[in-house]
């Protein structure tokens, strides 16, 4: 009987942790899903707002979101041990990201700051490595590579492949960016991925309501239906609502297996590109495709 009862115990847990893995994906998918939309969304919302206004502005927006969601459950500060992490989750996907990516998009097009994105995963993993001493297989490395390559290639080329100041602020935005996920993707082990956000979120309150009215004040603003849906959508779509699932995935199935489901971020970017901005695409995007869910196949089975 206590056969019987131990292997009834394990299978328990198998089925549990194989739960737990598969919303954790489903999160992360939803995640990317969302994140995908924030090019579209920051182009969008530059046709009514300055860069400087639109990153501030969307950085209270969020924040307020997350306080009154913070407030309302009475969720008590986090342990001063976790405040450096959410400094670097503060710095790297609230101010650093958001704000290097829209003064790119000033002079870039959403297909071409897409090639930040390809290499994002990559970038996370290696700095989730670095900083957990986690070392994934080779397999893992391999795929990774081969679909951050396909990626960037087909990035590169459609965008024709000239290196603008627009690059050095997107590269710029993809190492504070991956810093950010890492860090998030730590805490959120030891914390609810919203909270995670959330806290990041009012940690900046203080700096982002002083740098909204300022830069309001300088910049000019005009109101239309595309500039107001996508400051809604990069405030509450993709700076709370997406880093909340993605905080959530990455820490039900691990760092570096979330950040290839990223992958697939730049191509819907491109087709939401298409849909809503009225960018063509290029045939090549059905190939680059299905290279690109291959390789997040292998690296979701990939054993690290």
């Amino acid at each position: 009987m206590r056969a019987q009862d131990s292997a009834i115990a394990l299978n328990s847990i198998a089925v549990s942790d194989s739960r737990r893995t598969g919303s954790g994906t489903l999160a992360a998918v939803l995640g990317v899903v969302a994140f995908s939309l924030t090019f579209p969304a920051t182009a969008w919302g530059l046709e009514g707002f300055g860069p400087w206004s639109l990153v501030a502005v969307r950085s209270v927006l969020a924040a307020v979101v997350a306080g009154g969601c913070l407030l309302a459950l009475r969720i008590p500060p986090p342990d001063r041990a976790h405040w450096p992490g959410l400094a670097v989750v503060a710095g790297g996907v609230v101010i650093g990201f958001p704000l290097l990516t829209t003064l790119a998009l000033e002079t870039s097009t959403t297909a071409h700051a897409a090639v930040v994105v390809g290499l994002l995963p990559l970038t996370t993993a290696l700095l989730s490595a670095l900083r957990t001493g986690h070392r994934p297989s080779r397999t893992f490395w391999a795929a990774a590579v081969a679909g951050a390559a396909a990626v960037l290639a087909f990035t590169v080329l459609r965008s024709g492949g000239a290196l603008t100041t627009a690059d050095l602020l997107l590269f710029g935005a993809l190492l504070v960016c991956a810093a950010g996920y890492t860090e998030g993707g730590r805490l959120a082990r030891v914390m609810p991925g919203w909270q995670v956000i959330g806290w990041a979120l009012v940690l900046c309150l203080p700096l982002g309501v002083p740098a909204a009215a300022l830069a309001l004040a300088h910049e000019p603003v005009r109101l239309t239906a595309h500039s107001v849906t996508g400051l809604v959508w990069v405030a509450a779509g993709s700076q709370f609502l997406g880093l909340v699932l993605w905080y959530r995935g990455m820490a039900a199935i691990g760092v570096p297996r979330a950040s290839q489901l990223q992958l697939a971020q730049p191509l819907l970017t491109l087709v939401w590109s298409v849909l809503l901005l009225g960018e063509r695409l290029t045939p090549a995007a059905p190939l680059t495709a299905v290279a690109v869910l291959v390789c997040i196949a292998v690296t979701q089975r990939a054993r690290g």
